[in-house]
């Protein structure tokens, strides 16, 4: 336990330091080119790697992140500690300036995440959590004291779920990737729920708000990729939350050969 605080310290400079870097870029005129898929990449995708790559490769531990994501299966099958990186989740809400882009950096267990950080520089919020120590919420802008323990920042932030989260259904989708799947799952829960909410927001803050306690659910029935989700999952879990694949509602399973995400549904903790 003692080896994983230590380790999430780490992913919390290499986030903030990210985040940092990002911002520099997102008031700036910053070049945007597209990758094979189409999917959208910009300079302040590249920087984040960068950084976070050099903060964690002096760990020791194998990295996975999204912008070096060609490391072949048989190389990774057998990581036992590793890391499992997106510098830059929610590209698309990055280029629209709506400031719903999250750097997220999860500390994987063989096929599990066991500790996740996720910032939001737009918004100066970090979301960290490991296990013993549970999920929390700090107000950060900028980097950390290198000498800043763990302790320090737990002494400084709130305990996810926050305390008076409000009842009711809140159901989190997509603010890029909604979908005729979704709008059935609303439908369905709308029979049981006539006054529930709707919520949108993007990249992995939405797992953020499920830990928050200010969401209830979250509905993914279209494509994401593991490390979409990787540090969201851990710091839900770590709050009470869970997330199932769909319809099987089976346990979500990480380093699988592709690492495509089936469909998914993640619930708040009081679900």
């Amino acid at each position: 336990m003692q080896e994983v605080k230590s380790l999430l310290i780490t992913a919390i400079h290499a986030a903030l330091e990210a985040g940092s870097e990002i911002m520099k870029i997102y008031h700036s005129d910053y070049e945007t080119r597209f990758k094979d898929d189409q999917s959208p990449l910009t300079s302040a995708d590249l920087a984040a790697h960068e950084i976070i790559s050099g903060r964690l490769n002096q760990t020791g531990l194998p990295v996975l992140s999204e912008e070096g994501r060609n490391i072949p299966y048989e190389t990774r099958k057998n990581w036992e500690l590793w890391w499992l990186v997106d510098p830059l989740d929610g590209t698309k809400e990055f280029i629209k300036r709506n400031g719903e882009f999250t750097v997220n950096i999860a500390l994987m267990a063989g096929n599990s995440p066991v500790a996740g950080v996720i910032y939001l520089p737009v918004k100066s919020l970090l979301y960290f959590a490991a296990p013993e120590i549970g999920s929390f919420r700090l107000m950060q802008e900028g980097a950390l004291p290198h000498s800043v323990t763990l302790a320090q920042l737990i002494s400084e932030s709130e305990k996810l779920p926050l305390p008076g989260s409000e009842s009711g259904i809140k159901i989190l989708a997509s603010r890029s990737h909604g979908n005729a799947e979704t709008d059935d799952f609303i439908d369905q829960l709308r029979k049981e729920h006539p006054n529930l909410d709707l919520l949108n927001a993007g990249s992995s803050y939405k797992f953020c708000l499920l830990a928050e306690g200010s969401a209830t659910h979250y509905p993914r029935f279209g494509p994401t990729m593991e490390w979409d989700i990787a540090a969201g999952v851990a710091i839900l879990q770590h709050a009470g939350g869970q997330i199932f694949t769909w319809p099987e509602r089976d346990t979500p399973i990480f380093n699988k050969p592709e690492l495509l995400n089936p469909w998914f549904v993640a619930l708040g903790k009081n679900c």
